[in-house]
């Protein structure tokens, strides 16, 4: 098995290092345009390896596609990370002429591979990535879901002073402050709904946490997080090569489900060796139907601008 990660940033070489660790791959490509990036956090993973009992050969790489050849599972992080007050929107213009390239390039050397693209805007970094891809539908995934779920369980955990191991929430619709949908109604504490331990109130405190959840951290460290991002990034990689078959929320192409078409938003999907799988139905409320229509025009409105690049 081998998984290459594109972008050694602090989110692409966090993902590399937690696929290292849980020893996902025999082999480990780092990849990043600046010169010595990658290889030094590259030799700097291989020597942390020997003190942690990982058997993985971890390459580091200045923008040498070859060394990616017959990658398995390409993660897809470069692009520039957001500053603080900037919005995923704003950074569309640069990213989707880099994550366009990426594609390609790797395609070159790994044709068969699945790609996860972490890359922001990710909804439409994602269908960037689809169309100009020309791949079937399965094989591009966006992470989103699984990092906008992890805040969700922990602020949950906060409010419920529990473990976050004993909660079950699910957050749908588009990677974006204003288009997330934490599904508080669903939410379970060891199989318990959590609105018998939560007033509404701070439920709707929880939820809007979430949805800010990133900006908060930008706000905090004065650019994009890492450790969450780039752990979300593993945890989905590892349900690909182990086959696992774990339902995720994440960013796929849509045919109807949801009532939705020909868009990549957000939606429950079962992860296993071919990629995303199955779409799972929610059966969501009208309210819940009503707010992922509202996030879908939202993330049609930044896919339109894509049309207006020269791509």
């Amino acid at each position: 098995m081998k998984i290459t990660v594109v972008g050694a940033g602090a989110v692409g070489a966090t993902c590399a290092d937690n696929i290292a660790r849980r020893e996902l791959a025999e082999e480990v490509v780092l990849l990043d345009i600046k010169e010595g990036l990658s290889e030094g956090k590259g030799l700097d993973m291989l020597q942390a390896s020997t003190l942690l009992d990982c058997d993985v050969k971890i390459t580091g790489s200045s923008n040498n596609y070859e060394l990616t050849a017959n990658s398995d599972v390409v993660v897809i992080t470069s692009g520039l990370p957001r500053k603080p007050g900037m919005t995923r929107e704003e950074l569309i213009g640069t990213n989707a002429n880099i994550v366009k390239g990426v594609t390609e390039n790797i395609l070159k050397y790994s044709p068969d591979a699945i790609f996860v693209i972490i890359s922001n805007p990710m909804d439409t970094m994602t269908y960037l990535a689809l169309k100009s891809s020309g791949l079937p539908k399965n094989r591009i995934i966006g992470m989103g879901g699984i990092l906008d779920s992890a805040r969700f369980k922990t602020y949950l955990s906060l409010a419920l002073n529990c473990s976050p191991n004993d909660l079950q929430g699910t957050v749908i619709g588009g990677h974006g402050d204003t288009t997330m949908i934490p599904l508080t109604r669903l939410a379970t504490y060891s199989g318990v709904p959590v609105s018998q331990f939560l007033d509404a109130e701070t439920l709707q405190k929880v939820a809007a946490d979430t949805m800010v959840g990133g900006a908060t951290l930008t706000k905090l460290i004065g650019t994009s997080a890492w450790y969450a991002p780039g752990a979300a990034g593993a945890i989905l990689v590892e349900s690909i090569v182990r086959d696992q078959k774990r339902v995720f929320p994440c960013c796929v192409y849509l045919e109807g489900e949801y009532g939705q078409s020909d868009i990549c938003l957000g939606v429950p999907v079962v992860i296993g060796r071919n990629g995303w799988e199955k779409i799972v139905d929610f059966e969501l409320n009208d309210e819940e139907k009503a707010a992922f229509n509202k996030s879908a025009d939202a993330v049609r409105n930044m896919n339109d601008v894509l049309k207006t690049l020269e791509l």
